[in-house]
């Protein structure tokens, strides 16, 4: 009978050592679980780069159209440099599709590439990778302490075949870089961007405007960068800069490619042996026959906004992560829908809801973010903040690209303050987000990449 006692408490012994190690196991795998993490690039469809819907057969035929000069790719004989970032607008904007922002595959190493483009003259700067984003450079100051801020392009068309006789040289960029004088952007998507054309400036204020005790509480306040001229609200850039995509694109065009235009007729490097093509490199040819930059605007005005997706994550925990998005904050600033001029002249544009997760305006983000650059009202430390619609086909985050992790671009919102800038408008937002449980985290990521 003792010996059948033995047996039983040895039974609730290894009972207990079991149900003890399967605990300790199943909290290990918990704990695994867990661990919030970007879910990465959301598959599926793009879900980006159509026109959008009820455009007349004229305003699809100026969509194809613009859609063919974006994608093209031009050469010195077309105006091309001196000094360039890229020789077509598709090249930088194309992840998922043309329009969007920078691609895994770098194409700047074309440049380079002496079968390719046939620009020998030129070594990729050490900020260029081959798996990294597209980078544009600016340099805060000048060699003589005052301030810069301008595009300095990457490369020469000095060595090509059709630059016979042109010498000049690359900057030195890794100079600046070792005196940390640099910064960069990447290529901003454009699509939806003639829905942000759209919406009105007091529609842009009243949304600022809103809500502004529980702002306040926050911290967050934000203000629109306006034309010096007309004192209208820009929208367009890293810093709200432009406030047209008419004006946004000449400038792409002059600044990315070194074409010059109608809009910006003066070429940026004016080396006389170095001009190949008539000044404006592109201008309106006939009155029939509109001008590239009048096509490049066409393209992204009638470009259909991206089409969130439930793709790669169960809709409960979407809605799960877009209340969490509301309840931490996020939309006071990256404000979920905004609409559009009722009296928009283009039928397509008008009276619409653009859910571009964007107020439009500039905030304040701290020294973690600042890049020391002033554009118009801008501040060194100031950015527009970014419209999101699109953010699950993105591969690349934050103004300079510097990280492809969901998390830590949201954890670089948060910055206290220095000598120099102020902390950042979001810090109370970002206490919010690393005091959710990781189980919401992953929710509140998971609802970033359906969109």
């Amino acid at each position: 009978m003792a010996r059948a006692k033995l047996s039983g408490a040895r039974l609730r012994v290894l009972a207990a050592f079991t149900i003890m190690v399967f605990l300790g196991l199943s909290q290990s795998l918990t704990a695994q679980f867990r661990t919030a993490r970007d879910p990465g690039v959301r598959g599926g469809p793009e879900g980006a780069g159509g026109m959008l819907a009820d455009l007349t057969a004229d305003q699809q035929k100026m969509f194809t159209d613009g859609l063919a000069d974006f994608s093209e790719e031009e050469g010195v004989e077309d105006g091309v440099g001196p000094r360039f970032n890229f020789v077509g607008c598709a090249g930088c904007h194309a992840q998922p599709a043309i329009g969007g922002t920078s691609p895994a595959a770098n194409p700047l190493f074309r440049v380079t590439d002496p079968g390719d483009l046939g620009f020998v003259n030129n070594t990729i700067p050490s900020f260029i990778t081959k798996s990294g984003p597209i980078r544009e450079a600016r340099f805060q100051y000048k060699a003589d302490g005052s301030r810069d801020g301008g595009v300095h392009a990457l490369f020469v068309i000095s060595g090509h075949p059709d630059a016979t006789g042109c010498n000049i040289r690359q900057e030195e960029f890794e100079t600046q870089v070792r005196n940390r004088n640099i910064i960069f952007r990447i290529p901003s998507p454009v699509f939806g961007v003639g829905l942000i054309e759209s919406i009105t400036d007091s529609t842009i204020l009243a949304n600022l405007g809103s809500n502004s005790a529980i702002k306040s509480a926050f911290g967050i306040s934000g203000r629109p960068n306006r034309n010096g001229n007309d004192g209208r609200i820009a929208r367009f850039g890293w810093k709200a800069q432009n406030a047209s995509l008419l004006v946004f694109s000449a400038e792409a065009y002059n600044v990315e490619m070194g074409i010059t235009s109608e809009g910006f007729p003066i070429e940026r490097d004016e080396t006389p042996t170095c001009q190949y093509a008539g000044v404006p490199n592109d201008v309106t040819p006939k009155v029939s026959q509109i001008s590239n930059i009048e096509n490049f605007a066409n393209f992204q005005r009638f470009l259909a906004p991206p089409t969130p997706s439930f793709f790669g994550a169960s809709p409960a925990s979407i809605i799960r992560g877009r209340q969490q998005f509301v309840n931490i904050g996020c939309t006071l600033c990256h404000t979920p829908q905004l609409p559009t001029n009722p009296k928009a002249t283009v039928a397509a544009l008008a009276d619409k809801t653009a859910h571009l997760f964007s107020d439009l305006a500039l905030h304040q983000m701290g020294p973690g973010l600042a890049d020391d650059i002033l554009q118009g009202a801008a501040r060194g430390d100031e950015f527009r903040t970014a419209p999101l619609w699109g953010l699950g086909k993105r591969i690349f985050f934050l103004h300079d690209g510097r990280t492809n992790d969901l998390d830590t671009a949201i954890k670089a919102h948060q910055s206290a303050g220095n000598l120099r800038f102020g902390p950042s408008e979001a810090n109370r937002v970002i206490d919010s987000y690393t005091r959710l449980s990781e189980f919401d985290q992953q929710d509140l990521m998971n609802f970033l990449r359906s969109l």
